[in-house]
């Protein structure tokens, strides 16, 4: 259940109903229609003292106070003067019930932070007055003030609360601090008292995912979908549980029925291309990729981007390709210097993969470097380039000039004595490796320089 904002109608007055747990919006005028209702006051004044171990008493002249406040508060524009009257009445030895109804007073007119000062006066006067504890916690809901909002919740229960709102409150109080657990306990307890409120059933799922309860979340999951398959949050909560399971192709089921209902957003389909990736589905990603640009006109482009790169380093070319055009036909000519750059070093190693590379790749590599001739990473692709067509004096130019770039400098010695190496010149290639292992040490690179140095040392 969110933190919704409500307005509680005369909370304490409702439960001498035996309505304490009912939160609604109400109007000026069906408030006025309430406390003008006979049955309404005879309940409102005949209710104090009748349960002694948790209501105050009230002596007749009390009893006269509060028939004036309630004749007040049919009145239009009444309240403001049974406040004052209640405040005027208020004294150390009066009955408690004063403060409680001042305190409804003011939740009634949404003014918080006096409301909650008066049910604690009212709780001072008296330990066990059950529904200023329990409007207290209502209050404290309000002002999302969980932590205070528990222990009051939990002490109207204690007394002798067992309504299906102050348990799925203190469920909601509890999920709020993280006591998943007692949280789990109480959405329980509120369910079984309110089997069809959906909060206490939305609460209890997420409690169970705090707790890597899946399986359970998943199940209930499934009873919501029943009774309103047109939620999409009860599918993407569940696909969430599915996720938690280890099992993300029930989740892109579901996600695939969101999209087929219409409801599923671009985030959903992000997401459920991402599954595709993940579990080496590379088609299904790309259409769910593109069915996701078309959600959303408005996204940035970057995401969608970095989405392509995955799918080219997965050796899905031509998913990456179709992918790829659609973000060039988004970005249009207005297209930043950086963004620029990644589009061009995917379009060459994308044309890398086509039989017709060479003039193709070779267009996109120079056009990399010269964006940006600092570019470490395409100046060493430019460089393999030139090193695989056999141009090796082009090819070690350009190392060079990467090795000078010091984020690059560590692969562009090692490229350059690779190709060195292909060529026969063991002998120039072993300081190159030797620079490489002091920047960045690996076992492979090791074993790599011993065996030139050893074909260098037969070469001599």
């Amino acid at each position: 259940m969110g933190p919704h904002r409500t307005c509680i109608l005369a909370l304490a007055v409702l439960s001498t109903l035996g309505a304490a747990e009912v939160v609604s919006v109400a109007a000026d005028d069906e408030a006025l229609q309430m406390w003008r209702s006979a049955a309404f006051q005879r309940s409102f004044l005949g209710s104090y003292g009748a349960k002694t171990e948790v209501e105050p008493r009230v002596n007749v002249t009390e009893r006269a106070v509060l028939t004036e406040v309630a004749t007040l508060m049919a009145s239009k524009g009444g309240a403001e003067k049974a406040r004052k009257l209640l405040e005027r009445s208020i004294a150390p030895d009066a009955t408690a019930v004063f403060d409680f109804t001042l305190g409804s007073l003011y939740l009634q007119a949404d003014r918080l932070d006096a409301s909650a000062r008066w049910y604690q006066k009212a709780i001072v006067k008296f330990p066990s007055f059950l529904r200023a504890h329990k409007n207290l916690g209502l209050v404290y809901i309000r002002q999302s003030a969980f932590d205070k909002a528990g222990p009051s919740l939990a002490k109207a229960i204690e007394l002798g609360d067992a309504s299906g709102l102050s348990f799925g409150l203190l469920g909601f109080a509890y999920l709020q601090t993280q006591s998943y657990t007692a949280a789990e306990g109480a959405y329980r307890q509120a369910m079984l008292l309110q089997p069809e409120t959906v909060d206490w059933q939305l609460g209890l799922v997420r409690a169970l995912f705090k707790e890597t309860k899946f399986e359970e979340a998943a199940s209930l999951c499934g009873n919501l979908i029943e009774k309103d398959p047109a939620r999409a949050e009860y599918w993407l909560l569940q696909s969430s549980a599915y996720l938690g399971m280890k099992q993300p192709l029930k989740a892109a089921q579901n996600y695939e029925a969101l999209d087929a209902a219409g409801l599923a957003t671009a985030p959903t389909l992000n997401t459920l291309g991402d599954i595709y990736v993940n579990e080496g589905v590379l088609d299904l990603a790309v259409s769910a990729y593109l069915r996701a640009m078309d959600r959303d006109d408005q996204a940035s482009s970057e995401s969608y981007l970095r989405d392509a790169e995955v799918l080219a380093a997965r050796g899905a070319a031509e998913e990456a390709a179709r992918l790829l055009e659609r973000v060039k036909t988004r970005m249009g000519q207005q297209i930043a210097d950086a963004d620029r750059k990644r589009v061009l070093k995917l379009e060459a190693r994308l044309a890398g993969s086509r039989q017709s590379a060479g003039t193709e790749q070779l267009k996109f590599l120079e056009e990399m470097v010269e964006l940006d001739p600092m570019d470490g990473e395409a100046l060493i692709l430019l460089g393999q380039f030139y090193a695989g067509s056999g141009n090796t004096e082009k090819a070690c130019f350009l190392y060079e000039r990467a090795a000078g770039i010091d984020k690059f400098e560590a692969e562009a010695k090692l490229r350059h004595a690779q190709c060195l190496v292909r060529n026969g010149r063991y002998k120039d290639a072993v300081p190159l490796l030797k620079r490489t292992l002091e920047l960045r040490p690996r076992d492979d690179v090791s074993r790599y320089l011993e065996q030139v140095e050893r074909v260098a040392r037969t070469k001599n």
